[in-house]
């Protein structure tokens, strides 16, 4: 049976287990914390504590039966769990693996100032968080190129979804339309994440892919959807720099551009939620952007 091992089985990846399982994998998936393993074993996903640097016995079984893998684990100052000094090498642990996935995202691109990006745009990082994705990304493409096995990296835009959505943050007051002149974001649907990875995985594709939606937009209109599914009205706009941000939210805005989906598409997957509009709209009649 095919099993699929998920590191890191957080937002993203309880939504890629539940894809593999539909298409009738066995799915195990690490967490770091004792309280999130209802949740997953009730998901049907095998629950393993990791704290990013141990191999328990039953990670190492788990990787014993991997024939597929999704690392979702952000790399931090040590690097990738997976590639950090003393750690056995993944070819060892896992010696029937035939395809990994390894979840980037598209802040490896840097600042564009609103112009299109592609795969095969260079790379000008600008967060730290973002330079250690860059180098991750060129371990896991090494070690496919070593193992001879298929290694897709997919390059995420902001994630959102059911229980995490312009929708809820209207509803918990929390919505905040900060203006900044021609800031654009891509965006991308949960469910479309699973379903680009199952894709690349049952066809055994690797390489670097773009994971977002087709319309890169002002997150100030997002705000503005919401609101008027929500039949009320819309929060004020604020001006991005007189506005109270975290460090890492005011980083995220030092960073324009616009994301080409082209290639996963070109490669045969075609997106569930290939705008905002569509999803809010769906995530609202549906009732499920509640979660």
């Amino acid at each position: 049976m095919n099993h699929l091992l998920i590191l890191g089985a957080g937002f993203s990846g309880t939504a890629i287990g539940a894809a593999f399982r539909a298409a009738g994998f066995s799915v195990s998936g690490t967490t770091r914390g004792e309280d999130r393993m209802p949740t997953l074993a009730a998901l049907g996903i095998e629950p393993i504590l990791y704290d990013g640097h141990d191999v328990s016995p039953a990670l190492a079984d788990a990787m014993a039966r991997a024939t597929h893998l999704v690392q979702s684990i952000a790399p931090g100052k040590d690097g990738d769990p997976l590639f950090r000094p003393g750690v056995t090498p993944p070819q060892s642990l896992m010696p029937h693996l035939r395809w990994a996935g390894y979840l980037s995202t598209v802040g490896v691109y840097g600042d564009h100032k609103g112009a299109w990006v592609d795969e095969e745009t260079p790379l000008h990082p600008v967060s730290t968080r973002s330079l250690e994705r860059v180098e991750a990304e060129g371990r896991w493409l090494e070690f496919g190129r070593a193992a001879g096995l298929p290694v897709g990296v997919l390059r995420l835009a902001g994630i959102y979804g059911p229980g995490r959505n312009a929708l809820r943050n209207i509803e918990q007051g929390t919505a905040r339309r900060l203006i900044k002149k021609d800031q654009v974001f891509n965006r991308i649907r949960v469910e479309d994440i699973a379903g680009a990875t199952l894709h690349l995985a049952e066809h055994n594709l690797g390489g670097i892919y773009n994971i977002t939606d087709d319309e890169p937009g002002p997150p100030q209109d997002v705000v503005a959807e919401a609101a008027r599914l929500m039949a009320v009205p819309t929060p004020p706009d604020i001006p991005f720099e007189t506005a109270e941000l975290s460090p890492m939210a005011r980083s995220f805005y030092g960073e324009n551009k616009r994301v080409s989906n082209r290639k996963i598409r070109a490669a045969g997957y075609e997106l569930r939620f290939p705008d905002y509009r569509r999803s809010l709209a769906e995530l609202h009649a549906s009732g499920r952007w509640r979660g």
